[in-house]
Parts: structure tokens; C-alpha cells; sequence
């Protein structure tokens, strides 16, 4: 494909949207739970946004915490936001009071645009030692409000006249988004006005081939970088339409807007696709418009993405992104989808798998750490000189992940880089074992961490979440492996479970998991 021009130096995200869909005013750009938005009306919100916020003293650069469920006024409060080159920081709607006091001190934002069903927690935040936040913006509030709080529509209404753009530069510091890590405190992480361009031009058009005709819908919130993408940015940037959802996307959630509003494309997770293709309501072909669907966040077991496309007739392509990244840097494309790899580099970006003393890996099928380069790279986490320099390392960005490349060149997942295993001096990657575990029909979801046996060595023990009315024995799971992989990579142990503990993307928390292991011990 012919790469995509860079945007000029001087470059406003929002004001580039309003402008690319001019000749479609009329046209649906946003549903949600309450109702609809033309992109007339869209932009004439967002630029009303600009101005208020502006009216509320707000200048260049200066942060505001967006704590939002997924709505019109999201969409409106981001990019109201780049408009008037205040920079928004969106944060996770699933999080404690605590996370937030934290969130909102590392940033020092001045306001906050909240939906009503999450300002408890917020009031909460700001009552525990918070010092910056001067407003309180509301969101689909019934009822009076106490200063310094106001509604959302009061916002959009106090400021008359016309609302010009921030002449924002494209490498200028847009927007936050907070990178969860593991472990310790979230690292709040800086992207520009022209890192959102170049994810819509490089992903959007050119592997999604993103049209005005699509209709899109995204199981992944937009205060995740994956979820912004796709119902944000890649959408808007060709004027298709998008269905938001505020509700958790449980397989009845999704279905039901699978359904009525036939969406073109859907975004979701392995661990959501598993869910739907287990759930008994899970739609026929002809009750659904799609024709494309997208995973991120963990890799896709091949089993799932086979029986997606036996039901439904279209391909999952997955990839792999990051929020240091902004979204998919390596991916399967249409028509060139292998399930069980994440593809190849998505053109416009380079990968490398580096070995441990950081040489790069030209070999096939060797496991390595994967670095991209690309131009949607953050410039930095916030505050945090020895994490910034560890990840972005000159034009290359360290993703943490492990991968191999076959003689084809499609990359495969092999695990975080403190997931690895080894076994008997051997590496094992969980998500094999893990991949092998979910192809039996008894089981769910599984998860595998190490755990050392009576000498001290590590093995492979696997958590597993089994269907409901199934049941199964540790000696039924442990043969099943051994007739598929090798045999040292079978679970030496196994625990059956409820439940895997998640992240609100749905990625296994394999850390708790090995928590949960050390208290034992």
C-alpha cells in the first residue's frame, strides 16, 4: 500500500474531523443509549464544548479528568476538548476512588467531565486529598447540582458566538490515557494530535478499509486505546456511523446491538468472543449485517476465531496494540487472516524481536522481545523519566511482549515477558497451553502460570473455568494437552475455578493468579 502523507505541522485532530465531514451533515454519525447525533450536530456540539470549557478558564495544555461511560457526550468532551487544545485525560470507569485521587494529582487536572452514574465516586476522589480540579461537569444529570458542579448541556449552552480551533501543532501533547501495567501505579501516557491521524490512516483505511458505508460498534470502552480507535477515531475519519454502548458488554449487551442496529464491524476481545460463542442466544448469520470483525488485548485462540467464522461467515483479524503505541501495530489483515498468529506488521510500522542482550532475531520460529517503530509512538509517560526511557528507546518503542516469526513471516504470541516459562530449561508459552486447554468442549476459559514443585523446579499449572453442566478431572485436562503439544508442556497441575481475574479489558491477570500461589505457599 502507498503510505499516507504526514499532516501539516500545524494540526487540530478535532477540527480535522469537522472538516473531513462537511459534505455529510445530515448524515448519522453517533447512537447511544439515549439517542442520536448527525455530524452537523456533532460538530456544532464540539466546538460548543471548546467554548465553554474556555469560558470555565481553561488554557492551552492544561489537563481535564474525563470519566465517562460511552455516550455522545464522551465522543463530544474528547474532542470539544482537542479543539480547544485542552488536553483530556480518560481514565477507566471501573476503577476505585483511590485510583482516581491518584490519577487526578499525577495529572493536576483543573476539571473533570463525569457521567452522573460514576460522580459519586468522583466527589469521593476529590474529598480524599485532590487540590486541582476547580469544575465539576455532569453528564445526563437529573436534578440540581451543587457549585462548583454544572450540567453538561449548561456547559454547551455557556458560551455564545463562534469557537475557533487551538492552532494545535500535529507533535503537540492532545490527550492521556493511562496504561495499566500489572503492578505499582498506572503510567499516564502522552499522545499528540497527529498520533490519532496516523492510527486512522494506517489502521483504519488501511487495514480495515473503513468507509462511510460502515456502521461500527465496539465491545471495547473508549478510555481504552484499542476502543478509541475504533469507535473514535478510525469511524469519524470517514464518516461511517457508530453504536456506543454504556453498559458492560456481556454477550446479551452485545447481541442486542448486533442485532438492532446491524453493525458492519465489531471490536472485541478473545475472552468476549469466547463468551458470545458459549452463550445459548447467540445470534444466527442472517439476524446480523457483519462483515468484518476485529480482537486485540490478548491474542486469539485459533479454536475461536474458527468457530466465529463457521457461524457467521466473517473473519476475525487480530492483532496486537498498546497505549504506549495508541492502537494496532501488528495484525492479520482481510483475506490474509492465519488464526492461532497475530499476522504481520501493519504497514507503516516495523517490528523486531530482540533477544536477551538485545540483539535483533532474523531466525524463524525463535521466541523473542518484540519492539515497534511507527509514528503513532507517546512521547513519554508523565512524570516517570525512568519508565519513559526504558519503554521509548530513540524511534523504538519496548511493548513488553514476547513473540516468534515463522518462514512466512506471521508473528505468534508467546507471553508477556514475565510470563514466559521454563520448563525443564525449555521454554513454555501459557498461551499455547492455554489455547490447546479452551479447544476442549468442556472448558471455557483457562489460564497457566508457573509453580514450582517439591524441588523447587517450575511446571505448568493451569486455572480452568469449565462450562456450566460440564465437569471434567485433573487427569481428563492433563491427557488431553499431551495429545496435542509436546509433553513437557502439559499442566502438571491443575485448578478448576469460578472465575479468572481480569482486567476491565478482559486480559487475565496471570500476576493474581501467582499471588494467589505464593499465599498458599
Amino acid at each position: 500500500m502507498t503510505l499516507p502523507s504526514a499532516p501539516p505541522a500545524q494540526f487540530n485532530f478535532a477540527q480535522f474531523l469537522i472538516a473531513a465531514n462537511n459534505s455529510r451533515k445530515d448524515k448519522t454519525a453517533l447512537i447511544d443509549d439515549a439517542g442520536s447525533l448527525t455530524y452537523g450536530e456533532m460538530g456544532e456540539q464540539i466546538r460548543a464544548c471548546a467554548a465553554g470549557l474556555r469560558k470555565l478558564g481553561l488554557k492551552r495544555e492544561e489537563r481535564v479528568l474525563l470519566l465517562m461511560h460511552d455516550s455522545t457526550d464522551w465522543i463530544v468532551s474528547f474532542l470539544g476538548a482537542l479543539y480547544a487544545g485542552v488536553v483530556p485525560v480518560a481514565v477507566n470507569t471501573l476503577l476505585t476512588a483511590d485510583d482516581y485521587v491518584f490519577m487526578i494529582n499525577n495529572s493536576r487536572a483543573q476539571a473533570a467531565l463525569v457521567s452522573s452514574a460514576l460522580l459519586t465516586t468522583l466527589n469521593t476522589a476529590i474529598s480524599l486529598g485532590t487540590k486541582s480540579i476547580k469544575h465539576v461537569v455532569v453528564s445526563r444529570h437529573e436534578g440540581e447540582l451543587p457549585a462548583p458542579h454544572m450540567h453538561f448541556k449548561d456547559l454547551l449552552a455557556s458560551a455564545a458566538g463562534p469557537s475557533l480551533p487551538a492552532e494545535t501543532h500535529t507533535d503537540e501533547p492532545a490527550f492521556w490515557l493511562f496504561s495499566s501495567g500489572s503492578t505499582g501505579n498506572p503510567k499516564g501516557t502522552v499522545h499528540t494530535q497527529g498520533n490519532l491521524y496516523w492510527t486512522a490512516q494506517l489502521y483504519g483505511k488501511g487495514v480495515l478499509a473503513l468507509t462511510s458505508n460502515d456502521v461500527v460498534f465496539s465491545a471495547a470502552k473508549l478510555f481504552f486505546a484499542y476502543g478509541l480507535g475504533n469507535a473514535l477515531t478510525f469511524p469519524l475519519s470517514v464518516g461511517a456511523s457508530v453504536v456506543l454502548m454504556a453498559e458492560r458488554p456481556t454477550p446479551q449487551a452485545t447481541f442486542k446491538r448486533l442485532i438492532t442496529h446491524k453493525p458492519t464491524v465489531f471490536y472485541g476481545a478473545p475472552t468476549g468472543y469466547g463468551g458470545m460463542l458459549a452463550s445459548p442466544d447467540l445470534p444466527s448469520k442472517d439476524q446480523v449485517a457483519l462483515r468484518l470483525c476485529s480482537s486485540a488485548g490478548e491474542a486469539l485462540p485459533a479454536d475461536i476465531g474458527e468457530r466465529w467464522t463457521a457461524r457467521f461467515g466473517c473473519e476475525i483479524i487480530d492483532g496486537i496494540g498498546s497505549t504506549e503505541m495508541l492502537h494496532v501495530f501488528l495484525s492479520n489483515t482481510p483475506g490474509d487472516v492465519r488464526y492461532g498468529t497475530t499476522g504481520k506488521p501493519v504497514p507503516g510500522y516495523e517490528v523486531q524481536l530482540r533477544g536477551k542482550e538485545g540483539q535483533v532475531l532474523s531466525g524463524h520460529d525463535e521466541i523473542g522481545d518484540l519492539y515497534i517503530k511507527g509514528p503513532s509512538a507517546a512521547l513519554m509517560y508523565w512524570n516517570n523519566r525512568e519508565k519513559s526511557r526504558d519503554t521509548f528507546q530513540g524511534e523504538w518503542t519496548k511493548s513488553g511482549d514476547k513473540y516468534s516469526r515463522d518462514s512466512d513471516g506471521y508473528y505468534t504470541y508467546a507471553g508477556r515477558n514475565d510470563d514466559m516459562l521454563k520448563v525443564s530449561g525449555i521454554y513454555v508459552s501459557p498461551f499455547e497451553v492455554e489455547s490447546t486447554l479452551v479447544q476442549h468442549p468442556a472448558i471455557l476459559e483457562a489460564a497457566v502460570i508457573g509453580k514450582a514443585d517439591t524441588d523447587g523446579l517450575t511446571k505448568t499449572k493451569a486455572f480452568i473455568v469449565l462450562k456450566a453442566g460440564q465437569s471434567l478431572t485433573e487427569e481428563d485436562v492433563k491427557v488431553f494437552v499431551k495429545e496435542r503439544l509436546a509433553p513437557y508442556k502439559y499442566p502438571r497441575f491443575v485448578e478448576f475455578i469460578a472465575e479468572l481475574p481480569k482486567t476491565a479489558t478482559g486480559k487475565i491477570q496471570r500476576f493474581r493468579l501467582r499471588d494467589m500461589e505464593n499465599k498458599k505457599a
